[in-house]
């Protein structure tokens, strides 16, 4: 027995994720045929035959014999709702659509999905939305390729430009693409479909894509026993009127009865509970009239979204898996938890997030950035966690922070976080609170290159040039040529005999703060008497405190041989302090 794929509609703000799931509902709608559509909670089924009617001529054009029942599209667009979509080592997504504005290219949220997407290890296809808006582009509803002809060539270079340029970035980002007629190997190349969702052009071909891959790649993943036992994830915890708190649940292996029993995580561990209540949607038909837009059924099977009444579902986690009840089942859900909670005495940020889901995907996205991670949970953030990232910033000051995803701050720990001068990152959008976090950790580093600059000592050597001796004492004043690095006013230096103070340089009869390698000029020395402390043709360096060693290549800009330059100054210093200077 086969079930529908799963799909999820991912893609940056305002790229048309909505409106694409509008117009695929809408396309069999509009045929005005009972059935013709099956809402669920949480998504809405496709059937085989609507696919064969939208489809079909495609589907043979292409070499696909349909076997699917159907497709089930995930109702609510992007990151939130995938995230939710999770089991252990992956995604019950089987299939992503990746909505890119053929406008504007990928954006940062683009970036993210596709992040989450390699993250959840999910196949996706490109929908190319909004081709209805490149000059001269005729758009209509129906198939593309059919549009496609009547166009001018003009409208058609175009659009081309406009695919591979994102050829060109989805290749930057370590992947094959290419428009969906025209790939060789649907197993390394990912399908690219034009489609406008406003109008609903395109519509056909990505229908036949998703399909047509599904069942060519994905049929072992899509194969169920039909005694399998239940297997869900909650994509939502909801309070309804009359009904409490209640599930919404993706079903993706086995089916559910009423008086179940079903093991569940929480916030707190594993709760049992019994079904009361299966509900599944009325018909959109009679929805419009109703106010109980619910119906009530005995049973549900895979794959489906469905509303579960029950007691005791208060703190179950969104994005748990749902199980049958037993004791393998409890211990499995409760490894599960702890496999994505992190609690570690690492230097890391602190991440606090709303569901299991948006949990894991926030790790994920920590490990891209190569950003680290102290503790991770579920849950609105508390004074235990300002005192974790106080621990982290004892050690370093840049991971000393909280990162909230879509959480409440307890005020507690609010004031708490003030006084201990805690960075807290929160926000509803994840890339926009990694930026967050990354712009602030750029701002304190360039704000401490700019302190520690002011009295970091830069390393260099000079040469007291033979012939050049214009005042040999109090002060000397000597002819000098910068070899490595820039040499500063008012600056102590060595050699492995003497220590003299630089006063002042000249050049051309002119002062000067500072010269760069290369420059030949005029340097008073005090604490120098030619022929005696200090000799024509002595090499000297920049006096560097021991304790400027280690911060000078942090915090000064240096070359390669600057840098070889810090070894060879610390050596001469060593051998001063060993001739009793």
């Amino acid at each position: 027995m086969i079930r529908q794929p799963i799909i999820v509609v991912m893609g940056h703000i305002d790229h048309g994720k909505t409106k694409l799931l509008d117009r695929i509902r809408g396309t069999t709608i509009a045929e005005r045929e009972a059935g013709a559509i099956t809402q669920h909670i949480g998504a809405t089924e496709l059937p085989e035959n609507k696919i064969q009617a939208i489809s079909g001529n495609l589907l043979k054009q292409f070499g696909f014999q349909l076997e699917i029942p159907g497709l089930l599209f995930i109702d609510t667009p992007g990151h939130d709702a995938f995230t939710n979509l999770r089991r252990r080592g992956g995604s019950i997504a089987d299939l992503s659509i990746l909505v890119v504005d053929c406008m504007q290219g990928i954006q940062p949220q683009t970036l993210e999905a596709i992040q989450i997407l390699k993250t959840f290890k999910v196949p996706f296809v490109v929908a190319f939305n909004k081709i209805d808006k490149l000059q001269n582009w005729q758009s209509k509803t129906g198939s593309f390729l059919e549009n496609e002809k009547i166009q001018t060539t003009h409208a058609q270079e175009l659009l081309d430009k406009k695919i591979y340029e994102l050829v060109g970035r989805l290749f930057e980002l370590g992947f094959e693409a290419e428009r969906f007629d025209r790939i060789q190997d649907f197993r390394k190349q990912i399908a690219i479909v034009p489609l406008s969702a406003v109008v609903g052009e395109g519509i056909p071909e990505l229908l036949m894509m998703l399909s047509g891959l599904s069942q060519k790649f994905l049929k072992n993943k899509l194969e169920i026993g039909e005694q399998e036992k239940c297997k869900g994830t909650v994509l939502e915890v909801k309070e309804d009127k009359g009904l409490g708190t209640t599930l919404d649940v993706i079903l993706y292996e086995g089916s559910l009865r009423v008086g179940d029993i079903i093991a569940v995580g929480t916030k707190q561990g594993v709760t049992e509970t019994k079904i009361r209540t299966l509900l599944k949607p009325k018909p959109l038909s009679e929805i419009r009239d109703e106010k109980n837009v619910f119906k009530s059924v005995e049973s549900v099977s895979a794959a489906c979204g469905v509303k579960i009444s029950a007691p005791n579902l208060e703190n179950v986690l969104a994005g748990s898996p749902v199980l049958d009840a037993s004791v393998e089942s409890r211990q499995q859900i409760l490894d599960e938890i702890k496999s994505i909670k992190i609690s570690t005495e690492d230097i890391g940020l602190v991440i606090k997030a709303d569901t299991l889901g948006s949990l894991e995907a926030l790790i994920g996205l920590m490990k891209n950035n190569q950003i680290p991670v102290r503790s991770a949970d579920v849950g609105m953030v508390t004074k235990k966690d300002v005192m974790e990232a106080l621990a982290s910033k004892e050690k370093d000051v840049y991971h000393g922070c909280i990162v909230a995803f879509n959480v409440e701050i307890d005020k507690t720990a609010e004031d708490e976080a003030k006084k201990r001068e805690i960075q807290l990152f929160s926000g509803k959008v994840v890339y926009t609170i990694i930026d967050e976090y990354s712009n602030w950790v750029k701002t304190q580093k360039d704000q401490m290159k700019k302190n520690k600059s002011t009295f970091l000592i830069s390393p260099a050597k000079i040469e007291v040039l033979r012939g050049f001796v214009f005042r040999r004492s109090d002060p000397a004043v000597v002819g000098v040529k910068v070899l490595i690095g820039k040499i500063k006013s008012k600056t102590t230096l060595i050699n492995e005999n003497t220590m003299v103070r630089l006063q002042g340089l000249q050049e051309e009869k002119k002062a000067v703060e500072s010269a760069e390698k290369g420059k030949e000029l005029a340097a008073s020395l005090e604490n120098a008497v030619i022929g005696r402390n200090l000799f024509e043709g002595d090499i000297l360096y920049t006096y560097i405190p021991e304790s400027q060693f280690e911060e000078i290549p942090k915090y000064l800009e240096l070359n390669s041989e600057e840098l070889a330059l810090l070894e060879e100054i610390k050596n001469v210093q060593i051998k001063h302090k060993e001739n009793g200077g």
